[in-house]
């Protein structure tokens, strides 16, 4: 590594982490006003609060935050006319830029490693102690289909692993054929275990003098393999998150059922692609970037950089939004517009660097 690398790195990993501070304690810190009246009197909850949403705007604050932090390394080194210096020893364009794709490169890879761990959920842990529920975890009414049965939960403890009276329902070629009631369920072992199970049979041939209902009872019945509590829980409901774990199984499980998967999709698309649409930014931010200071504009350079940051991130949010919603396919609100996003940039690259 040259010493112009260690000296670029070195600038800009300080004010990265002095604007990722800045960003974060300003809307930790402005959200714990805006909630304090309603947060418990319990010091650790209010901790557990912080923490929480220290990492849930962490997904927004860190990417925003190496660009910005790049911007600001730029106007320093361009006030101190410290990129005439490095065109004078010989650092090329790429050599300028390089360190700070990387180093961007490997925070958001970090970033999106925390998104696969429980920390993914850091908004609905936040939203449970701001709502008094941080201690008790249970949804109601689920009903779900999975491969030939419809299932319905009256009540599902997703921390506990267990659901209370549970009807299953078999159906084949559009008729019911069985049925299956419990009181209890638990998830162990990557399958769901029906207590006590009371299973009605229909007979297969109807006739009014003979046939009748066939009625057993099971102590213990298996269902539902690999149908995580985590992933029922958030699957139907309206507005959740997921880790990109569960999100993976999820989209596994429910493909095979034929259920509808954009929301899952557009998920796990979000959390590990559209990060990176800041690489191209640092790129096309430093391609404007002149190496003269009695030609640059300082406070026009800094305003545009930072509302363009915005638009964009912007407009990959509202595509996140639409395909969540099922507006518009993942595939083409997401991967499609990213795909642009980063050719465009390349052909800038391109054409700016002939007239070099």
């Amino acid at each position: 590594m040259s010493i112009i690398t260690k000296y670029i790195l070195k600038k800009y990993l300080i004010n990265f982490i002095i604007v990722l501070m800045s960003l974060q304690l300003f809307f930790v810190g402005m959200d714990y006003l805006q909630n304090s009246k309603d947060l418990p009197n319990s010091a650790n909850l209010q901790l557990l609060y912080l923490m929480y949403n220290s990492f849930f705007t962490l997904t927004l604050t860190l990417p925003l935050s190496l660009v910005f932090a790049w911007i600001v390394t730029l106007v320093i080194f361009v006030r101190n006319n410290e990129l005439v210096a490095f065109s004078s020893l010989g650092a090329r364009r790429i050599n300028i830029y390089f360190p700070a794709v990387i180093s961007s490169f490997l925070l958001l890879t970090v970033l999106i490693g925390i998104q696969t761990t429980p920390l993914a959920y850091s908004y609905e842990q936040k939203k449970k102690i701001l709502d008094g529920n941080y201690f008790s975890n249970t949804k109601s009414d689920i009903f779900l289909k999975y491969d030939n049965n419809f299932i319905y939960f009256k009540k599902l403890h997703p921390l506990r692993k267990e659901a209370e009276d549970i009807h299953i329902y078999k159906v084949e070629d559009r008729d019911l054929v069985e049925t299956i009631i419990a009181k209890k369920a638990y998830f162990q072992n990557n399958k769901w275990y029906v207590v006590d199970a009371k299973i009605v049979k229909k007979p297969k041939e109807m006739n009014f003098e003979t046939s009748r209902l066939e009625v057993r009872y099971e102590k213990f019945l298996n269902t539902l393999e690999g149908f995580k509590p985590k992933i029922l829980d958030n699957v139907y409901e309206e507005k959740s998150s997921f880790s990109i774990l569960d999100a993976i199984s999820a989209l596994s499980l429910l493909e095979k059922q034929g259920v509808n998967t954009d929301k899952i999709r557009a998920a796990i698309y979000y959390e590990i692609f559209i990060p990176f649409f800041i690489l191209p930014l640092i790129m096309i931010i430093f391609i404007f970037t002149s190496l003269n200071r009695r030609f640059f504009n300082m406070g026009s350079y800094t305003s545009l950089t930072i509302f363009g940051t915005l638009v964009v991130w912007g407009v990959f949010f509202m595509l996140y939004k639409f395909s969540n919603s099922g507006v518009i396919k993942p595939e083409l609100s997401l991967l499609l517009p990213l795909f642009v996003w980063f050719s465009i940039t390349y052909l800038i690259y391109r054409k700016r660097k002939k007239y070099e």
